[in-house]
């Protein structure tokens, strides 16, 4: 794929929203049989780290978002779960709150993150980016 073409696809998702980012995921996934779960592991488990040698670190562009813990108002991060990830239903929502610390989104750009951390915040769960 050209630069230019990659760089406009990176522009584009980055200014998606959460809900918008989460449904283009899942046309993705639907489009060509796949996980984004894991598509977005296999670079991440072949990604070399920087060298010690005086390369400078660049700054983080990908995050992802994990559940520290839902809290004590699970109903309300629960909700917040589903906003953010409208492909998981009740059940599955909540099992992933029960079972924190779990990956809530996987490989996204900051503000998506910073997004989603601010509502499960607001709904009292421990939230961290990685």
């Amino acid at each position: 794929m050209a630069k230019a073409k990659q760089e406009e696809l990176l522009k584009a998702v980055e200014e998606m929203s959460v809900l918008e980012l989460s449904e283009f995921v899942k046309a993705l996934e639907d489009k060509f049989g796949v996980s984004a779960a894991v598509v977005a592991a296999a670079p991440a488990a072949g990604a070399a780290a920087p060298a010690e040698s005086g390369e400078e670190a660049s700054e983080q562009t990908v995050f992802n978002v994990v559940l520290a813990s839902g809290g004590a108002n699970k109903i309300a991060v629960i909700k917040a779960v589903r906003e953010l990830v409208p492909t998981l239903g009740l059940a599955d929502a909540k099992a992933l709150v029960d079972t924190a610390p779990k990956e809530v989104m996987t490989a996204v750009n900051k503000k998506t993150a910073d997004e989603a951390k601010e509502k499960l915040t607001a709904a009292g769960a421990t939230v961290e980016l990685k």
